[in-house]
Formats: C-alpha cells, structure tokens, sequence
C-alpha cells in the first residue's frame, strides 16, 4: 500500500482552507481524521515536522498526497463537498493541445490545464513531485497507462502539439542532463530513457510535446525538457499534462492535479483536446472534465449490508459530507463521485463510505445468533490427501503467489495467441508483476526452479493451489479452481517418471484414468499426455519445451504435471 511523506504544517494549513487560519492539531486528533482514508500514521519526526502516513485504499489515487488528504478531512468537517467550478463545461477555451495523427498506435490520449496564483513553496513542491511519481508508478502502472508532466506556463506558446517524430529528429537537453540530446540518445544514456524506454519498444516513431515555436516540452513518457520542465521554488504559472492510454485513467488524473492545485490558491483553467480520431469524449473536449454519472442505489442494500435501518435522510448527510453529490428519492438514493474519484464500483463501495463517514463506532457489535462446529470441505479433505501422498513420493511443497503477470503465465510457457493464454486481468493494478491471476500452476514452479539451480538435482517439487479460469457463465465471469503441480527437473527427467509418479498418486486414490495424446505448446511433441478420467479431462503431464527452459534460464530438462482435483473429486 502506499506510504507518504509530507509536512504536519502543510497538513495542518490545506486541511483549515484558504481563508481561515491553521491551528496545530494534537496528534491523536490527527489519527482519528485519518481513519476518514483508511490511513494510518506510521511515523513523526518532530525536528523536522515530517509525518509518514501509511493508506490502505489501492482504489483511491486522489488520496495518495497531502491535498487528498486534507481534502477529505476539510469536507467531513464542513459537512458537503467542495466546489470547482473549472469542472463544468466551458464554453470558451483559449489553449489547446493538438494530437497529431498516428498516436492512437502509441500513446493516443492527452489532458491537460493550467495553474495559476500559486507560488510554489518547498513543500508543495515536494508534494507536487510525490504525488507525480505515485500516481505515474502505481496508478499509471509505471507510466504505461499514465504519465504526468509539470511545466513552467510562462515560456510556453500555445496551441501545444502533440507529435510523433523519428528518433533523430528531435533534440533537446532533458531533465537531469546538461547536454542536447536525441530521443535516440536519451533511451540509450538518461537514467529514465534506460528504466521505461520499454514501453514504447518497437516503434520507428515516437512521441513528443512542442509549443508553437517548436520549443520541447517533453519526451512522453519518458523525461521533461529541462528548460521548461524544471518547476522551481516560487513559480506561480504552470502548466500540467497528462499522457496515457486509458482515456478514463489519463482524465482523472489531471483532475486530481487540478484539484489539488486549486486547494492551494491555484485558478485552474481548462485546455481544449483536439484529437484526429474519435474518443470516449469526441473528437474535441477540454480538460478537467467531470465524466462520472450518477448512479442509484436501493436503500434496504445499504441498511441491510450495515444491520441498521439507517432512513434516507441518515444516509444522504452521510454521504454528502464524504464528498459526493446525493439526492434520496423514495427508496433510493442517487449519488455522484466528486470529479477527482472514479472509484465507484459496486453498491459496496457506497456502504463502505456510509460507515466511513459516520464512523465504524456508530455501529452496535451483534453476535452471531447461531452457531456451528467448523471443519474441512471435501474439497480441502482431498487436497491434503493429495499433498500427503505427495510429499511420501519426495516431493516437496511450495505455496507461491495466485497473482503474477502474463509473460509469466503465457509468454514465458509459449502460449501467446492460443487458447491456453486465457487469464483473469486485474484492473487498477499496483505493478505489472500482479496484473493477473495464474491459469495454471506450473509457471509458479518453474518460476521456484529458476531460482534454485544451485540446490543439489534432482528437484522435485509441487504445490496445491487455486487458480482462476476465466468462465463467461460465472457470476463474476471466472470461476476458482484447486490444482495440483508437479515439476521434476534434473538431466536425466523424462516423461515416463512424471507418468509413473501419476500412476502412484492415481492408484492410491483408486482414481482410474487414461492418458491421451494432446498438442500442447509448452509441452515437446509428442512428449505431453491428457489425463481422462470418466470421460473428461482432469490434468496435463508431459515434458517442457527447450523454448519453454530457456525462457526461464533452466540448465537442465524438466518435466510437469497438472490435475485438477475439484474434477478428481467429483470422479471420486
């Protein structure tokens, strides 16, 4: 979860608002207000009034600074939301930003305002550079999906475009550097160039923001100019943008960045998108934009998910002094996420905040009014006899991690473009290492095996793990299930030991089966069998590809089993 630094005095003023005079709050006031983020105070220097604040929402960016912070505690205190007026829909907007044509290939979506009246402080500065490299690492999936650029607004002449250029074409001295530089030169020597030149691998063309006067503004997503891109102590006009692309991701976060520089004295003012090709928003759309809707929830969803006949009017205070825009109608509500929140996924997400805004102290303990005696399912029953067996074949047992990415679970095992490569994708992902949940378990072996060449062969190893199978039929579009994992590797593994080890396990299962041939691509020809039992397939065995090895830098031949004991079971 994210862990941020900033000033209890900066706190303190951006919580009392622009026109009142702060005050010092005690620490254990400070801790209560927290608990209005899912936030927890994990350190205080008190020389230095320097405050570490640890946030347990993954689902609310707006929330990793000081500005978000504050800004929540401000509106609880207020008891209603806080106005922006640079969020409604402008009728005249005098700066643009101009996409040129190609970039939808790329890096198609930009947004982007201004800011001015604030004179950057030390602080706020620090606050600034913080919350662009939270949201770019975290939110924007290491500047994949966003990235956000921060610009001194006086040098630049607008309309701003937004170019695809050759490597060599463009030269300009970057952040961190004293020399000109090609885009060429920057992603083979800058430091950044190095770290996310990745994302934008394989193209001939590559982004770039120029001004009027055809003044670099930045190499998307890369690095700033430094001689615009370098926000200094006491600045007061700037200008922010914001690449990506996800329209949606690319759009809140520039309304977070208007929004917190707004709660600093800042006067936002929007600037106007003018795409080649049609978006989500059009062709033409000015930034910030308020693109949530309302949504009605039933009130006995909330009352019964809490326990507590809360009434319309509880409720809709709740609500609104959390930030959102609500109107009870009947047995309804109505509610609206303020614009700089997107969050809003199921009924839950409005329960949670209720309980949040009333606090969790509101609500009476129940006990349970009944009672069982617990035990192990069949399923859980199987699965221990399974690793019991196991480990008497001198196997040994690892548990890893149901999450992973896709170049670990499909790319790595050869199953790109194949049926197998079906995974569950996570949305809003922290890294790109956990985008998605396993299909299968041998990645997560092999990915054991790669790490222990210098343990004495053979190595056996196995693991009992769910997985998740993508089921258009689920409620939730995937369904659970439990395998079993094998990998033997040593130099002398072949297919007939992990066959024989099956026959083992199978017979002290008294779980009859055949082998059939199967083409599997992560498997050698010939060399990979399907396990049928009454009628259907239960698992997978056969020896790895070479391909398959050398992905995962393994010396020597190792062969796999899969079996799916939620269908063992049910045979049994």
């Amino acid at each position: 979860m994210p862990t941020i630094s900033l000033q209890r005095d900066d706190l303190e003023a951006l919580i009392a608002g622009p026109d009142e005079t702060p005050s010092r709050i005690p620490l254990d006031q400070l801790e209560q207000w927290l608990m209005l983020v899912k936030g927890e105070l994990k350190g205080h220097n008190s020389e230095t009034g320097e405050l570490r604040i640890e946030l347990q929402d993954s689902n609310r960016p707006d929330l990793w600074c000081c500005e978000g912070i504050a800004r929540q505690i401000r509106i609880k205190q207020r008891g209603a939301s806080i106005s922006y007026p640079f969020f409604k829909k402008q009728q005249r907007v005098a700066r643009k930003v101009l996409v040129a044509p190609g970039l939808d290939r790329i890096r198609p979506y930009v947004a982007a305002c201004t800011a001015v009246g604030y004179r950057v402080t030390a602080s706020g500065l620090t606050q600034l550079i913080q919350t662009q490299e939270k949201l770019a690492d975290i939110f924007g999936r290491k500047r994949r999906t966003v990235s956000i650029g921060l610009y001194r607004l006086a040098p630049i002449v607008f309309p701003v475009s937004y170019d695809l250029v050759k490597p060599d074409e463009v030269r300009f001295t970057p952040l961190g550097m004293e020399t000109v530089m090609t885009l060429r030169e920057i992603l083979m020597v800058h430091p950044k160039g190095v770290e996310y030149g990745g994302i934008l691998g394989g193209h001939d063309q590559l982004p770039v923001l120029r001004d009027a006067k055809g003044q670099v503004l930045s190499f998307p997503p890369i690095i700033n100019s430094r001689e615009i891109g370098e926000v200094q102590i006491g600045d007061d006009q700037l200008f922010v943008e914001v690449t990506g692309t996800d329209l949606p991701m690319v759009a809140l976060t520039l309304n977070i960045f208007a929004a917190n520089l707004a709660d600093r004295g800042a006067v936002i003012a929007p600037v106007e998108i003018q795409s080649p090709v049609k978006t989500a928003f059009g062709r033409r759309w000015s930034t910030p934009i308020d693109f949530g809707a309302p949504r009605t929830i039933p009130l006995k969803a909330i009352e019964t998910a809490l326990g507590e006949p809360l009434g319309g009017r509880e409720v809709t205070t709740a609500l609104k002094s959390y930030g959102y825009t609500v109107k009870a109608a009947g047995q309804k509500v109505a509610v609206q996420l303020p614009p700089y929140r997107n969050d809003l996924l199921h009924t839950v997400d409005v329960v949670e905040d209720v309980a949040i805004s009333q606090g969790y102290a509101r609500f009476a303990p129940v006990m349970p009014s009944q009672f069982t005696v617990g035990g192990l399912s069949r399923l859980e029953q199987m699965a221990d006899r399974v690793r019991h067996l196991m480990v008497g074949m001198e196997f040994q047992e690892i548990i890893s991690n149901i999450m992973g990415s896709h170049q670990d679970f499909c790319t790595r095992m050869r199953l790109d473009g194949t049926e197998w490569a079906q995974v569950v994708e996570v949305d809003n992902v922290m890294s790109l290492s956990y985008s998605c949940l396993r299909q299968w378990i041998t990645p997560s072996l092999l990915q054991v095996e790669t790490n222990s060449s210098r343990a004495f062969y053979p190595h056996r190893m196995f693991e009992v793990g769910e997985v998740a199978v993508p089921d258009a039929s689920a409620d939730i579009g995937s369904r659970t299930v439990t395998k079993l994992g094998a990998v033997i590797a040593h130099a002398g593994a072949h297919f007939s030991e992990i066959h024989s080890c099956l026959d083992l396990l199978l017979y002290y299962l008294d779980q009859p089966f055949t082998l059939e041939p199967v083409p599997h691509p992560s498997f050698l020809d010939g060399r990979a069998g399907a396990i049928v039992a009454g009628g259907r397939v239960i698992g997978l065995l056969g020896e790895l590809h070479p391909e398959v090895l050398e992905q995962w830098q393994i010396g020597v031949p190792a062969v796999a089993l899969e079996l799916e004991i939620d269908r063992l079971l049910e045979e049994g």
